[in-house]
């Protein structure tokens, strides 16, 4: 194993238990226990796991219900709308290469992730929005179509809203408010700017805050949680990707939560207790557990 490909080592433990809000523990090397035994040996006792196709939500609704400190988030990624309707002929997901299945497959889907939706583990749905970087034009209706049914089923159950939103800011502001963002609604991976992190304080949704606002170029992001409502900030992994720095490149995992909390806590000029203790709180009222 290269030192690129290497697991970071253990940080110095969280004296404050906070959550991952933000994982996808089947991408990860090793196994669910593993992952969790590691993350609770640094103060990382709660996780939630986060499904992007049909089966990776049925996956993180069977682990959530076999583990009481893993929660599940269900949906169709942004980007898998449009492979499901249109097809995937290069399988770049982890389905292999599809033939399309129009509407009426999309609609098969969404039958299966708000029937996953109503189960009692299930604490979220997402993720969802809108995907401009990867999804081309042809893409877009689909997307979209996706991401107003998964906002009318995360409504309908009660449940949180975990929100994809790359290179589409405004259209998923824009979504958001004709349809009516549901009670608890989570910018995943937060992206935007700080005035976007105003827009977004103003309506009250979570921004969560991911391992890339330790990077050199970030400074937007350190901008946007400089100014967010503290009872409003969430931290993740979204391990395997967005690994903090300095470990960039290297695979991630929920038990490298405190490096981006101390960088956060550096942010926001105050203790990392304090910025943990806010987090703990608010990551439990926004997935209600």
């Amino acid at each position: 194993m290269s030192a690129k490909d290497a697991p970071p080592p253990l940080p110095e433990p969280l004296l404050v238990e906070v959550a991952d809000s933000h994982t996808h523990l089947d991408m990860q090397a090793g196994t669910v226990e593993e992952a969790l035994v590691k993350a609770a040996a640094v103060g990382v006792t709660t996780v939630v796991q986060v499904g992007c196709d049909v089966k990776g939500s049925q996956w993180a609704a069977e682990t959530a219900a076999a583990h009481e400190n893993v929660h599940a988030a269900v949906a169709l990624h942004p980007n898998e709308a449009p492979r499901i309707v249109l097809g995937d002929p290069d399988g770049w997901s982890r389905q292999g290469a599809r033939e399309g299945g129009g509407d009426a497959a999309l609609d098969d889907a969404l039958a299966e992730i708000d029937r996953l939706a109503a189960l009692p583990h299930v604490r979220g749905v997402g993720e969802t929005g809108l995907d401009f970087f990867r999804t081309g034009p042809d893409g877009i209706a689909a997307q979209e179509r996706s991401f107003r049914a998964h906002i009318e089923i995360a409504k309908r159950h009660g449940k949180a809203l975990v929100i994809h939103d790359r290179e589409a800011h405004a259209d998923v502001l824009r979504v958001l408010d004709e349809e009516g963002a549901p009670e608890r609604t989570v910018f995943h991976c937060y992206s935007g700017d700080a005035a976007m992190a105003e827009i977004c304080a103003a309506k009250g949704y979570y921004m969560s805050f991911a391992g890339n606002v330790t990077f050199k170029n970030a400074q937007p992001l350190r901008d946007a949680l400089a100014v967010a409502p503290l009872e409003l900030v969430l931290v993740e992994t979204d391990a395997p990707f967005l690994t903090p720095a300095p470990f960039r490149g290297r695979p991630n995992a929920p038990y490298l939560i405190p490096v981006t909390v101390r960088a956060m806590a550096q942010v926001r000029g105050i203790g990392e207790n304090e910025l943990a203790e806010a987090i703990a709180v608010n990551t439990a009222r926004a997935f209600d557990y």
